[in-house]
């Protein structure tokens, strides 16, 4: 089970880099950084549960806390890749990673976060896997 959603991770991790390359071309030019990081906070939750929904009956998560224990592998998972790549190849600021992740300032990478975390258990209770 761990093995098949850890492939399932790095699918939507792929799928996320290719929404952020399309965010950055198509989108930011037109509402500026910030707000499109906004937007595509709900965009690439719509991802996360698209793949989710398509993945998870082959995923096979037997109980709760096995849809819980793969939400928790993938949000530690994409966060060390968001950490690493924007800090280490993007040369992004601490600042800057902390402020997608700030209320006060309109960042709302948490909430995505919280999708991907919540997506394994959300979608086998409604694909009654559990």
């Amino acid at each position: 089970m761990y093995y098949r959603a850890l492939i399932v991770w790095m699918i939507i991790a792929l799928a996320e880099v290719a929404h952020g390359i399309l965010r950055v071309r198509l989108l930011n030019r037109r509402v500026g950084d910030h707000r499109a990081r906004q937007i595509a906070v709900g965009t690439g939750s719509l991802i996360i549960v698209a793949i989710t929904a398509l993945t998870l009956p082959w995923i096979a998560p037997a109980t709760t806390g096995d849809a819980l224990a793969i939400g928790t592998l993938w949000l530690v998972a994409m966060l060390t890749f968001e950490i690493t790549v924007g800090r280490f190849v993007f040369r992004v600021s601490w600042k800057r990673i902390g402020a997608d992740f700030d209320l006060r300032h309109g960042g709302l990478l948490g909430f995505g976060m919280l999708v991907l975390w919540c997506a394994p258990l959300l979608i086998g209770k409604l694909h009654h896997l559990f």
